[in-house]
């Protein structure tokens, strides 16, 4: 099976997903967000795929989201906020042929694999 994980090393619970998804004899792709960045289609796609909104997949505990006054925003201008600011998207995302969840909890990647 092909899976990706939108990865922070930083974050424990997406270092539980990927320690879940290789204990289930998967080698996803790794991609390393904060370096890489997103663009508005894929996120907006992503989103879609995992059936969430851009404020449902906001990081709300993050200085940023308070500091852009995001919870105020549209989701079209919560989106230009996550591509500019990688750090402002939840994580960790996972995507495999049988579809795309947030990992939080980790328990949510159960029904892609």
């Amino acid at each position: 099976m092909d899976a990706t994980i939108y990865h922070n090393p930083r974050c424990s619970t997406s270092r539980k997903t990927l320690e879940k998804l290789r204990g289930s004899g998967i080698e996803p792709t790794v991609v390393k967000y904060l370096d890489t960045g997103w663009d508005r289609d894929q996120l907006k796609t992503m989103f879609d795929d995992a059936g969430l909104t851009p404020a449902q997949a906001v990081r709300k505990r993050e200085q940023l989201y308070k500091d852009l006054n995001l919870k105020e925003a549209t989701d079209d201008q919560i989106l230009d906020a996550m591509v500019h600011h990688p750090i402002l998207v939840e994580r960790p995302f996972v995507v495999t042929d049988k579809g795309t969840r947030l990992a939080r909890p980790v328990e949510n990647v159960d029904a892609i694999l």
